[in-house]
């Protein structure tokens, strides 16, 4: 099953309304950046549970995304893995399991 489905275009439009097209992550920092791609923070590959969970999205400019994983091999970046191991703990998800389940993803 393809992320990027019928499902998946309407929850992008979601989450870039929901977070007014502004990036949330130059957002905390007080900055205000169009936002115009969809990121998985925890990613889909290794977390397809949670491929269309709000909390689990976030609206970011182009190369804030390229910042948080790298293109090709969708591994992510120190960032990225910050931004998924403190999502994590924000909803209660068993830390130590997403970290094996990401460092699957660092090989």
């Amino acid at each position: 099953m393809s992320v990027y489905g019928k499902a998946w275009k309407k929850k992008r439009a979601v989450i870039l309304r929901r977070d007014k097209y502004k990036s949330q992550l130059a957002a905390r920092y007080g900055r205000s950046v169009e936002a115009d791609t969809v990121h998985h923070i925890l990613p889909v590959e290794y977390f397809p549970e949670y491929r269309l969970t709000d909390w689990n999205l976030i609206s970011v400019s182009a190369a804030e995304h390229n910042a948080l994983h790298e293109r090709g091999t969708h591994r992510l970046t120190e960032a990225g893995m910050e931004l998924a191991l403190r999502t994590a703990r924000k909803q209660g998800l068993n830390v130590e399991e997403v970290k094996e389940r990401l460092s699957e993803s660092q090989i």
